[in-house]
């Protein structure tokens, strides 16, 4: 059994659940449904329907419970798997092409 952790959308509360996230889920602090595109790695609001996910139907209402088969969890950690990857991207490329100062 797999422990999946999300950070809520609406009030930021870290929640854990036990392998999956149901449709029916709901933050117990603020009462918002957890399994939405606000919650989803793919979910990007600067690109076309506002999710990375090429194949996914389109969802209107991105802070409401749907049955998007794409779903994945965010990491919760407040930074998404994209700006990660770009920072990691960019360090490599800066420690590549740092200068030598002990010369």
């Amino acid at each position: 059994m797999a422990e999946v952790k999300v950070k809520c959308f609406s009030c930021g509360t870290m929640l854990s659940f036990v392998d999956i996230i149901s449709r029916r889920d709901e933050c117990p602090k603020c009462g918002e449904d957890v399994r939405v595109c606000k919650n989803c790695q793919f979910y990007d609001p600067k690109v076309y329907n506002e999710c990375r996910e090429p194949n996914a139907e389109v969802v209107r209402e991105k802070d409401r419970s749907n049955l998007c088969d794409f779903f994945r969890p965010a990491s919760g950690d407040g930074v998404s798997s994209e700006e990660k990857k770009r920072a990691d991207l960019r360090a490599a490329a800066d420690a590549l092409f740092k200068k030598n100062t002990d010369s």
